[in-house]
């Protein structure tokens, strides 16, 4: 079987199993909880916790036996950053799971009422189902699309089923952090919610710096510098200052996601503004920076960056002059920096998906090379054969047949130390 079809029979095995495990454990739980433990939040919380202990699991299993690097062959390094990244991929998938599971079940709770409890047991064991599934296959499949197309979601869910759940029905009339200012379990979802986004703001950083390191890398070992090499004149200057302050301002704003989930405003109110008010003057700059700090992403982008910036401060002065409020404002801008970063993401994987096809391309290439050169030492044996054979009958003429193929086969090795004008042009010689 190939790759597809192993991630797919895998992930069919990892669905039976999950939801074994989910009906199992819920079960359980149900039969022999205490009373206080019986309570609708409680009882949605610790199915969405077995979803996302599934979910974990799954994904460490595929992630783990689809990589070369768990071995000792290369030394620790290799290996220990491999379980690392295992783990924070995991986290965005707990997170992920946990809250998208949750907000499906109250949902489901609002439209069943208490005819719910009675099929909780085979609502946990779908939803493990079906998470175990996709979380297996995703991870023998991973890329960065699919893993920055996982941050809506439990942002989404996370801030709905705090805004349902809270006390105070008059929160949006202030600004979002009085969502959050309490100690209630809407208060709790609020603020795990902001610091898990800001994990995974950081985990896909790291991931689109690493593939953009890899890609410039490949592309300045690539250059010949020549008049024939496509990519000639387009090495990016100072690229390891660009890198830096791009893993800078991408790991800030994690943070201060973090920072204003982690510091409620009462107890902490200078952090809590420090981070709050902070957070738009990073995305600032990385709008504005963007061409400067990653030139190798689309042009359009660059342009959507730059109206994203206007909206916002457009909105801003628009409360300013008092047309609006701050909860607008501060969701118009936390949804359209997470939309940002998806489209950012994604061209991340675009690049990485394009690199990955001119790898092949040029193997291909290398190999047909060496395949032609192959052919051609078998041609000259024959020709050298050929010309011993007609030496040794007396004659002293050569055959035109010999000579023309003795003059192709001196072009076929010219030709087979020219480089290869088939060869795919990076993404910037394109643009140009």
């Amino acid at each position: 079987m190939g790759r597809h079809q192993r991630a797919e029979t895998g992930g069919l095995i990892s669905f039976i199993l999950c939801a074994c495990v989910g009906a199992i454990g819920m079960n359980l739980y149900l039969r022999y909880a205490p009373a206080i433990w019986q309570v609708s939040q409680r009882r949605f919380t610790v199915c969405a916790g077995i979803v996302a202990a599934c979910a974990v699991v799954s994904f460490c299993v595929g992630y783990i036996s689809n990589s070369r690097s768990m071995t000792l062959k290369n030394g620790w390094l290799a290996p220990i950053r491999r379980i690392i990244e295992t783990l924070a991929l995991s986290t965005v998938y707990a997170a992920t799971t946990f809250l998208s599971s949750f907000a499906l079940l109250g949902a489901i709770n609002e439209m069943m009422g208490t005819l719910f409890v009675g099929y909780m047991s085979s609502v946990c064991a779908a939803f493990a189902g079906v998470v175990g599934y996709m979380t297996f296959v995703q991870a023998e499949m991973m890329s960065a699309k699919t893993l920055a197309s996982l941050l809506p979601f439990f942002v989404i869910a996370g801030v709905s089923v705090a805004g349902l759940t809270t006390d105070d029905p008059y929160w949006y009339h202030n600004n979002f952090s009085q969502l959050g200012d309490r100690t209630t379990f809407a208060a709790t979802m609020f603020n795990s919610t902001l610091m898990l986004a800001g994990v995974c703001i950081i985990i896909v950083s790291y991931f689109a710096v690493s593939e953009l390191l890899t890609t410039e890398r490949l592309m300045r070992l690539w250059h010949d510098h020549t008049r024939d090499d496509p990519n000639r004149g387009y090495d990016i200057p100072h690229f390891v200052t660009r890198m830096t302050v791009l893993a800078v301002l991408l790991t800030l704003s994690g943070l201060a996601f973090i920072g204003i989930g982690a510091f409620r405003y009462t107890p902490h109110n200078l952090m809590h503004n420090i981070c709050a008010k902070g957070l738009p003057f990073i995305m600032l700059l990385l709008f504005l920076l963007l061409p400067w700090l990653a030139p190798r992403i689309g042009k359009a982008v660059m342009v959507v960056s730059d109206l994203v910036a206007l909206v916002c401060a457009g909105f801003w002065a628009n409360m300013m002059l008092g047309h609006n409020t701050l909860t607008n404002v501060e969701a118009l801008a936390g949804l359209l920096f997470l939309g940002w970063f998806i489209v950012f993401s994604r061209q991340i994987a675009a690049i990485e998906a394009d690199r990955v096809t001119m790898q092949l391309v040029r193997h291909q290439a290398q190999l047909q090379l060496e395949d032609n050169g192959e052919g051609q030492s078998d041609d000259n044996a024959q020709i050298d054969s050929d010309v011993d054979a007609s030496t040794g009958t007396g004659s002293q003429t050569v055959p035109m047949s010999i000579t023309a193929n003795v003059t192709a086969g001196t072009s076929i090795h010219a030709d087979a130390h020219k480089p290869s004008t088939a060869m795919p042009e990076s993404r910037i010689a394109s643009d140009r």
